[in-house]
């Protein structure tokens, strides 16, 4: 409530009380001189419901009286009990990382990239690419779609194997090559595939595996089959005797105790090819017929050339 006045102060000084503001039963003056508050304590109400001035108290400054004031309102308007209810816990401020937690922490990041990188790279490189095959390809044949004799020469070489190997027959079988030292684009592309090999250290790391193929019958007796057409002159129904006996050395030589018997037999015999028929049965002997040729049956349907190497067989062995 804001109201004029004038009249005398309490100790009769004269004064014009301009903005008087009545608040919670005490008066103060509007003004300020010299930087002095007259606070008056509560007025006594009188008869007639007049207020009589209280005793005055000098206060430091204006802005003193100003923020004990703000804190009375403060107090008088919440209840010790809120007060201490709303009061929260002071926040701790986060520590800031030094030079060596941030090091730490980007040397952990850094791991963890290595790692995944290193992982995703792995990863790639195990994923066989038909790009990575065909790049391999022309290493070897150059400007054309055939690795041809130098080339087959040259791919030997990295893989460590000699041309003369037998693992060259199964790798040849895999690919389902048609001419004895050529791989062609095709047969190259879809053999490698079925293998998953896009690579010379990954056909070396296959080599194992292609030997194990031969000690499966099933498979041996598909890639001794294949051998014959593989070895033979395309405009030839028959494989000459040279050839056979090489052929032969490489499937049977290691396996097949009569194979060096067999093989003087033929060097001496008129035979100067075999036909695939004779081919064929010549595994089916060394697989069936005892080293002492006992349960051999000369009257069974063997060909020709398998019933003169008995006969010559016995003969050589009563002499």
């Amino acid at each position: 409530m804001m109201e004029e006045r004038g009249g005398a102060g309490p100790t009769g000084e004269p004064m014009v009380e301009v903005g008087w503001e009545s608040w919670d039963g005490f008066r103060r003056r509007g003004g300020c001189s010299a930087g002095i508050w007259s606070c008056w304590e509560p007025a006594v109400a009188s008869g007639g419901g007049e207020r009589r001035p209280g005793r005055r108290e000098q206060w430091g400054s204006c802005t003193k009286m100003h923020s004990d004031a703000a804190a009375v309102r403060s107090l008088r308007s919440c209840s010790s009990s809120d007060c201490v209810s709303k009061v929260m816990p002071p926040r701790k401020k986060r520590r800031p990382a030094t030079g060596d937690d941030l090091s730490a922490k980007k040397s952990r990041h850094d791991s963890m990239y290595r790692k995944y990188d290193s992982a995703r790279i792995k990863t790639e490189e195990e994923t066989f690419s038909s790009k990575r095959c065909l790049e391999w390809f022309y290493e070897y044949a150059g400007t054309d779609d055939v690795v041809g004799p130098e080339g087959m020469e040259k791919f030997c070489e990295d893989i460590g194997v000699e041309p003369e190997n037998v693992v060259m027959l199964v790798l040849a079988w895999k690919l389902d090559a048609q001419n004895m030292g050529y791989f062609t684009l095709q047969e190259w592309l879809k053999g490698m595939t079925s293998l998953q090999c896009d690579s010379t250290e990954k056909l070396r790391n296959s080599l194992d595996y292609l030997r194990s193929l031969l000690n499966e019958p099933a498979n041996f007796k598909l890639i001794y089959r294949y051998a014959f057409d593989f070895a033979r002159e395309k405009d030839q129904r028959s494989l000459d005797i040279n050839t056979a006996k090489c052929m032969l050395g490489l499937l049977l030589g290691k396996t097949w105790p009569l194979f060096p018997v067999f093989h003087q037999f033929l060097e001496q015999s008129k035979y100067k090819v075999i036909n695939k028929d004779q081919w064929c049965n010549v595994l089916e002997f060394s697989r069936t017929i005892n080293l002492d040729l006992s349960n051999y049956d000369e009257d069974g349907a063997w060909p020709v050339l398998l019933d003169e190497f008995v006969e010559w067989y016995k003969e050589k062995q009563m002499t």
